[in-house]
């Protein structure tokens, strides 16, 4: 096959994935993850299970690849927030919020997208993993730019960004978020980033 053939093979490829990935998140927005197969996503597009499972091994396969996307938008806005012209401490601070904001929003407004999460949150995917260390790498970028502007006292980056990643995580990770919000006992946003902070000082 020709560089150019290759190339066309591989687009009309992806073509499919994104498809294929597309309606399965609308499926599983609007009957629930456990109440959708392979089969139901296969009808919604006109192809058979079998065109299917020529992209994706399994029902499993297709949910990964569905939070993978959801991820890849959360730490799109991490990155995008990391790379501002502002304080250490301000990006840092405006990336707990918005992913506050977001898993509020995206995730628990919506009770089905809520499944999906927790399915893979109980499953413990590996590219959950990826994605925490991806957003700990950009933690510790930020921590360094605040300990060489003077911001933050020298520290170990990497593990200020662990550090600071397991103090704030109550208000990125879904279920404590969801479990935490009819409590009055617990401590409120900003308060827990302002403790987050002056630890790095």
């Amino acid at each position: 096959m020709s560089e150019a053939a290759t190339i066309v093979a591989e687009a009309a490829r992806q073509e499919n994935v994104t498809r294929i990935l597309d309606c399965a998140e609308r499926l599983f927005r609007h009957y629930g993850y456990g109440k959708t197969n392979v089969a139901d996503i296969a009808r919604e597009l006109g192809m058979s299970p079998a065109n299917i499972y020529r992209f994706f091994a399994s029902k499993v396969e297709i949910h990964q690849a569905v939070c993978g996307r959801m991820l890849g938008a959360s730490y799109k806005m991490a990155y995008e927030i990391s790379r501002l012209p502002i304080s250490a401490e301000e990006r840092l601070r405006r990336y707990v919020h918005a992913q506050y904001k977001m898993t509020m929003e995206v995730m628990l407004d919506d009770q089905k997208v809520h499944e999906m999460v927790i399915v893979a949150l109980e499953r413990d995917w590996g590219v959950i993993d990826k994605h925490v260390d991806s957003i700990h790498d950009l933690f510790a970028e930020i921590i360094r730019d605040g300990i060489e502007a003077g911001e933050f006292r020298k520290q170990d980056p990497v593990i200020a960004s662990r550090c600071f990643g397991a103090a704030t995580v109550i208000l990125c990770h879904p279920q404590m978020v969801a479990q935490c919000l009819a409590k009055t006992n617990r401590a409120m946003p900003d308060d827990l980033v302002d403790y987050a902070i002056k630890a790095l000082k």
